[in-house]
């Protein structure tokens, strides 16, 4: 396999005549431009400049990859008709989606093939996987930026929408709305190109990341398109690679499950299946918790050495790390935290347990990065109140990351997947502690569903509006229905826009009060949080009984094989790319490998 980065360089590093005419800085002036565009990744895109730099990226990464693959193509002589054939090119997600214009550009105006066999082609190499559920995620960009830093590509896909409107018009004959609704370019104050739209005509395959990202994708998103072309859409389950995530990551548990099941786990993760009859084994169960024990407490060292936060290994370790978003709501754990932390002060018993936050925000996501203060606000007041310590910590872990992910993961207990159902395409965390025995409590949403096909209703917590019950509710929906109706939820609520949480900073929360009760609160917090509440109260009550806790981490590892990439991969090959696997010579000893692989 071939990995490729590209970085961008300046064709003319140093202007010496610009330099000796005193524009020293000038001189330098073409190396930091082109540098640029390969020094940060997703630049903020608020505003224009930042919104440019990220299309020039997105076209950079696309024009390179593309001009690569097509090169090593033209080695082999063949004629254009067979690229479809040697390459399969898969958008993940619309950042990619330039490919659709760039490849028919380099096909027609390069290389000289006519417009019908180009687009022929380019339909049949590109698949197109979609990442998202919410129209505004879905990627635009306006048409006097493309007019501008493409305008032989925005006229590509003038080309493109006309011939497909017309496809458009045969299949819905005396639907002129249609037009409109499935039109390449939204018309507007800023006309605007549908990325994703562009991506779904001009690929071969368009698939979800779990089996109701999938269907809402065909019923709410694109249902025309879907319509239109039934064959195209299709469901590929995300996964997770065992190797590295549960091989590497957690050398103690899997040490632990080689001993009970042999090591095809590593290679083949559906025989995972077979450690399932170890979870009623008390020896096994007793082994599995002082695993976990160990995991907690490496974790709590590179706590202490990275952020100089220290943990109590001794409690519950409930978790929820990853991008940080309204939908994602950590917003919703931080209330029920509060709650918890009003319990407490009236004298009301619990287990301790320590709450652990990471993640990061897009850098120009407002609302999230206050989240995160939130977070960090709550942390500071719950943890240096006395009456309460010994029972509740909460903790924002910094500079969330894989290596970070590698020690958390493997320490948790509870694995907090929240988010409003109907929101989450799939999610891969969710996965990841599924795999090293964290009980999932979660919503219906993305790939939660199929985790709780897979373990068991009775082996996962579950709580929440369903994504249809959501859409149901949405039209009449009232968020000071529930802060009437819920004292403990006014309580929360009364005490965090008090100003408890942040003296010294007034009116600090007062986005989160007006997005939670005057602006409708969009991804039902208030709605969830009762459902939720009972949930957690599920979780302790499951969680007072190690040895049925143990049974369910168990449970949980033994039945996470459907969700290796594995399988993921092998289905995209087969269903998508055509491509079946073939025998590859290794050097060296396979077992010799593996052998290395567990003891590193």
């Amino acid at each position: 396999n071939t990995l490729r980065l590209w970085s961008a360089r300046s064709g003319e590093e140093f202007d010496f005549q610009r330099f000796n005419e005193g524009e020293y800085v000038e001189a330098v002036g073409d190396k930091v431009a082109a540098e640029n565009l390969t020094k940060v990744l997703y630049p903020n895109d608020t505003l224009y400049l930042g919104k440019e730099l990220r299309l020039k990226q997105q076209y950079l990464f696309v024009a390179c990859s593309l001009w690569d693959i097509l090169r090593r193509f033209k080695k082999s002589g063949r004629p254009w008709k067979e690229l479809p054939d040697k390459a399969a090119i898969q958008l993940n997600d619309t950042h990619p989606s330039l490919a659709v214009p760039e490849l028919m550009r380099l096909l027609v105006d390069v290389e000289g093939v006519s417009w019908n066999d180009a687009w022929d082609i380019t339909v049949r190499t590109l698949g197109y996987t979609n990442h998202t559920l919410m129209p505004e995620a879905l990627e635009k960009w306006s048409v006097h930026m493309l007019e501008k830093l493409l305008p032989r590509h925005l006229q590509i896909i003038y080309t493109i929408n006309h011939d497909f409107l017309q496809q458009v018009a045969i299949a819905f004959p005396g639907q002129p709305e249609k037009l409109r609704r499935m039109s390449l370019i939204e018309e507007g104050s800023v006309k605007q190109v549908r990325m994703a739209y562009l991506s779904i005509v001009g690929s071969h395959s368009t698939n979800g990341v779990a089996a109701l990202h999938t269907d809402l994708l065909r019923s709410r998103l694109v249902p025309e398109f879907a319509q239109l072309f039934p064959e195209r859409f299709n469901n590929k389950t995300n996964g997770i690679t065992q190797r590295r995530f549960l091989l590497k990551a957690n050398p103690e548990l899997s040490k632990l499950i080689t001993s009970a099941i042999g090591d095809a786990w590593i290679k083949d993760f559906s025989s995972m299946r077979q450690l399932e009859k170890m979870a009623d084994d008390a020896a096994f169960q007793h082994e599995f918790l002082a695993v976990k024990q160990l995991c907690k407490q490496r974790l709590a060292r590179t706590v202490l050495r990275e952020s100089g936060i220290k943990l109590n290994v001794d409690t519950m370790f409930d978790v929820q790390v990853k991008r940080i978003h309204e939908y994602k709501r950590q917003l919703l754990n931080a209330l029920h935290i509060i709650i918890l932390y009003n319990r407490l002060r009236r004298g009301q018993q619990m287990t301790p347990r320590t709450f652990l936050f990471s993640g990061k925000a897009a850098p120009g996501y407002k609302m999230a990065k206050l989240i995160i203060k939130l977070i960090g606000n709550i942390s500071r007041v719950v943890n240096s109140d006395p009456s309460v310590r010994d029972y509740l910590k909460v903790h924002f872990l910094p500079n969330y990351r894989v290596s970070l992910a590698e020690k958390i993961i493997p320490a948790t207990d509870v694995s907090e997947q929240i988010s409003t159902a109907g929101t989450e395409a799939s999610g891969t965390g969710n996965m990841k502690f599924m795999a090293n025995g964290a009980i999932t409590l979660g919503t219906l949403d993305g790939a939660n569903i199929e985790i709780q096909e897979e373990v068991g209703k009775e082996n996962c917590v579950i709580f929440g509006l369903t994504s249809d019950e959501v859409a149901r509710l949405r039209p009449e929906y009232s968020p000071h229905k529930y802060y009437e109706d819920y004292p403990e939820i006014a309580e929360a609520l009364d005490l965090l826009f008090s100003g408890h949480f942040n003296f010294g900073e007034p009116g600090l929360f007062e986005p989160i009060k007006a997005m939670l009760l005057e602006n409708g609160d969009q991804y039902m917090h208030l709605a969830d949080l009762p459902a939720y509440s009972d949930a957690q109260q599920k979780i302790e009550k499951l969680y007072s009984d190690p040895a049925g806790w143990a049974r369910m981490a168990i449970l949980n590892i033994a039945r996470a094989g459907k969700f290796s990439s594995d399988r993921t991969i092998a289905e995209y090959a087969k269903e998508i790319w055509q491509v079946t696997p073939c025998e590859i010579t290794v050097a060296g000893d396979i077992e010799e490998t593996l052998e290395e692989a567990r003891v590193h």
